[in-house]
């Protein structure tokens, strides 16, 4: 009778069988036969990082039919007090509830006890970004500095850092001013990855401006003369931007260098990813339609450009609005 019983319960779903595995155990279960399959190398990276310095030290020792809402609770409000942003806390409620979810599938418990819990909202980002008058002040000063054409890539095309680095010359046409954005360069680690870009969207042909074709045929000739100069030592990785010895740059490093020359220069604070941020706003203020301006971003869809920046299209909204008023008042 009780084991008819308990065989009612389990088809219904009301039932899993009694397990010891731990949150440490099936994490790794988790990475190394769930998502090593269809994940990025490194999007891996990033979990592997939350897991072996967060989760595995709070909350590892618990067995998975242990684990309650009241206990991840209080886990999120010890990484508050560890000074962790809401933002990167999103990202461990997101990977937490990822893992216990296929924790459900499999049987090992009942139900995923993250779904208890209020999502912890993200924090709201502002970044900092340049107007016209900054811009011209910014491209004075880094005028023939190795950055100069990743700095005016991401201002003057709006490019993502990781498009600059993985940027090669046969995706460059000077004759027909554009350059094709196919690929990227990441990192997971110290470890450098080539990979296509992001979405099918990010995958976009951008029309270069003289002022741009005069700067990649003089990077190209230097890249030329380097490569004479040190014929043993270069290395001919074929990236527009390259180091000394003709080796890419990490992504990482081009914007400790972008950040170094801002500080140096005393020049209001900015990321690199910022000027792609300041190409959007300068292209809003001059009149340029939202559909424009997310293919020229790489967006996957115009309601993604409308929420990263929906500060700036309030205010022509407001604009458009107060220009309707004065209309009717003539």
């Amino acid at each position: 009778k009780v084991l008819k019983e308990f065989e009612a319960n389990k088809t219904m779903g009301t039932l899993v069988f009694p397990t010891g595995v731990t949150l440490e155990e099936w994490t790794k279960y988790w990475l190394n036969n769930i998502k090593s399959i269809n994940c990025e190398e490194t999007t891996l990276y990033g979990y592997r990082n939350i897991i072996k310095n967060h989760l595995i030290p709070c909350l590892g020792k618990y067995k998975l039919q242990e684990l309650n809402a009241g206990i991840i609770n209080q886990y999120f409000i010890s990484r508050v007090d560890a000074g962790l942003s809401k933002t990167t806390i999103r990202k461990h409620y997101d990977l937490l509830k990822d893992i216990l979810k296929h924790a459900v599938y499999e049987e090992k418990i009942l139900k995923n006890p993250v779904d208890r819990i209020e999502p912890i909202k993200k924090q709201k980002y502002t970044p900092d970004i340049y107007n016209v008058e900054k811009l011209k002040v910014l491209f004075s000063a880094i005028k023939d500095d190795p950055i100069e054409i990743a700095v005016k890539l991401a201002a003057l095309l709006g490019l993502r850092r990781e498009e600059i680095v993985g940027l090669k010359w046969e995706f460059v046409d000077l004759d027909k001013q554009q350059i094709i954005i196919s690929q990227v360069l990441t990192q997971a680690g110290g470890k450098l990855i080539e990979k296509c870009t992001k979405n099918p969207s990010s995958h976009r042909t951008l029309f270069l401006p003289d002022e741009l074709i005069e700067l990649l045929k003089k990077v190209k000739s230097d890249q030329e003369n380097r490569k004479s100069l040190n014929i043993k030592d270069f290395q001919d990785s074929g990236y527009v931007l390259t180091q000394e010895n003709g080796k890419s740059y990490k992504p990482n490093k081009l914007s400790e260098l972008f950040k170094e020359f801002i500080d140096k220069n005393g020049l209001p604070k900015i990321t690199l990813h910022g000027l792609r941020h300041g190409f959007a706003s300068i292209a809003n203020d001059l009149g340029i339609g939202l559909y424009d301006i997310s293919k020229a971003l790489g967006h996957s869809s115009v309601s993604i450009t409308e929420q990263v920046y929906t500060h700036m299209f309030d205010v022509t909204h407001k604009r458009a609005i107060s220009k309707i008023m004065e209309a009717l008042k003539e």
